[in-house]
């Protein structure tokens, strides 16, 4: 019997063997990550090959530190210590250390935030601004001592001297850097007098541009009030920075030309042709109306003003002969019955007949003279209303006095009738002409 192990003997061996084999101190392995499911804190899961499995343990501090989250069926290289679990009598792999197999863990890392940042619609295009025409002043998020800021003065002093620059220096690499890109782009975006925004740095390692991969900078980025353009390493580097902001810039330069779309050289050239635009449509306009005026000047309406109440001015004068001749027979008339009715009395030969004859005669004249007075005054008004009434439709006295002459085709207007949409009429006013174009017509109810 005393030959025979127990079984907890042999683990404890075998655990023995295990802890104090400097082979297996340090064991490098790679392997496919098999049964993984993320836990809060430690991560429990298998490597594998197409032969044999092993357990894996990963304590939370480790995990923490990968940069990059373990998947199912990812292919990883790792390294850690073989450990016995004495109950169980199992062997697993406690691991140190794990990066990707065939790819960086920061690439790695790269990937995974980029799929989960573009998820959230951190890289849609609505939500992207549109960057100003003009600027007046540029914010630069770099360093103060790269190239990055003299290639932008250099160019936005060549394409528009007189933009001013605001510098906020900034760490763009390493410990930190991501943390200070952030406070200056909220910084930036506290003043009001700021137009854009500049964010960059020069070219690098992966691992030296990885600050303008952090999520915090994505996302100060994509809150940012001000429009922004990411100009990160060289034109064949990319970040987040470049996903998430409104313009990407292959360079500094291109940069700095992306915030000055529009050169002076080019506003003096466009403020130049204006002024000739200008210049020519106020020629035409002044050529158009001194056409116009010499139009009018020839009308009939503007050489023989008269043409317009000659027949009014003639019935006038009809009607004012007429009633002259008719006051003047009436006055004959009644003045020959008064001689009648005088020899009449005569040939009676009663004096007090005569007397009361003359007296009632007398009488009679008053009242012819007074209703002759009467009819005299009457139509000498109604002469005079007439006179004015026709010398009301003079049109000259009509524009005058604030009114407006229509004409279409040079025929006077004097209703809707006939006129549609789009006809083009000409106004006579008081101190000018107008040519206007019908939008609408509407017609009374009458």
């Amino acid at each position: 019997m005393s030959d025979y192990l127990s079984v907890s003997s042999l683990t404890k061996y075998l655990k023995m063997k295990f802890d104090r084999d400097p082979y297996l101190e340090r064991v490098y392995l790679t392997g496919q990550v098999s049964n993984f499911r993320q836990r809060p804190s430690h991560q429990y899961f298998s490597l594998k090959d197409d032969k044999a499995v092993i357990q894996a343990t990963m304590w939370a501090g480790v995990y923490r530190q990968l940069g990059f989250t373990l998947e199912e069926g990812m292919q990883v290289n790792v390294v850690g210590r073989i450990q016995l679990y004495e109950p169980g009598g199992s062997y697993s792999i406690i691991i140190e250390k794990a990066e990707p197999d065939g790819v960086g863990a920061l690439a790695l890392q790269f990937e995974q935030l980029k799929k989960k940042l573009s998820a959230a619609g951190y890289f849609d295009n609505r939500h992207k601004q549109p960057l100003p025409r003009f600027v007046q002043k540029i914010g630069i998020i770099t360093s103060p001592s790269g190239a990055v800021i003299r290639d932008i003065i250099t160019t936005i002093s060549r394409r528009f001297a007189g933009v001013e620059l605001l510098l906020f220096p900034t760490k763009v690499q390493g410990k930190g850097a991501a943390e200070e890109i952030v406070a200056n782009i909220a910084l930036a975006n506290q003043m009001k007098d700021l137009d854009l925004l500049i964010v960059g740095r020069g070219g690098g390692s992966i691992e030296d541009l990885w600050a303008f991969n952090e999520e915090i900078v994505v996302e100060a980025i994509f809150a940012s009030r001000l429009p922004v353009i990411s100009s990160v390493g060289h034109e064949t580097d990319v970040t987040l920075a470049d996903f998430v902001a409104d313009q990407r810039a292959a360079t500094p330069t291109a940069a700095a030309e992306l915030a000055t779309p529009v050169t002076k050289a080019d506003v003096l050239a466009g403020l130049l042709d204006w002024e000739k635009r200008l210049y020519q449509a106020s020629q035409r306009q002044l050529q158009a109306l001194s056409k116009r005026l010499e139009r009018w000047q020839q009308s009939v309406v503007f050489r023989q003003p008269e043409r317009l109440y000659d027949g009014y001015l003639q019935r006038v004068a009809y009607l004012s002969t007429r009633l002259t001749d008719r006051m003047d027979k009436r006055v004959r008339t009644q003045q020959q019955r008064v001689q009648t009715h005088q020899q009449g009395l005569l040939s009676l030969g009663l004096p007090v007949k005569i007397q009361s004859y003359q007296d009632k005669i007398g009488q009679l004249e008053r009242l012819l003279l007074s209703h002759m007075a009467n009819q005299y005054d009457r139509q000498v008004s109604r002469f005079h209303k007439a006179q004015d009434a026709l010398l009301a439709l003079d049109t000259q006295k009509i524009v005058e006095r604030g009114y407006a002459l229509v004409q279409k085709n040079q025929a006077i207007l004097d209703s809707v009738a006939g006129i549609k949409p789009g006809d083009n009429l000409e106004l006579s006013m008081r101190d000018g002409y107008l040519e206007v174009e019908v939008k609408d017509v509407k017609a009374k109810n009458i």
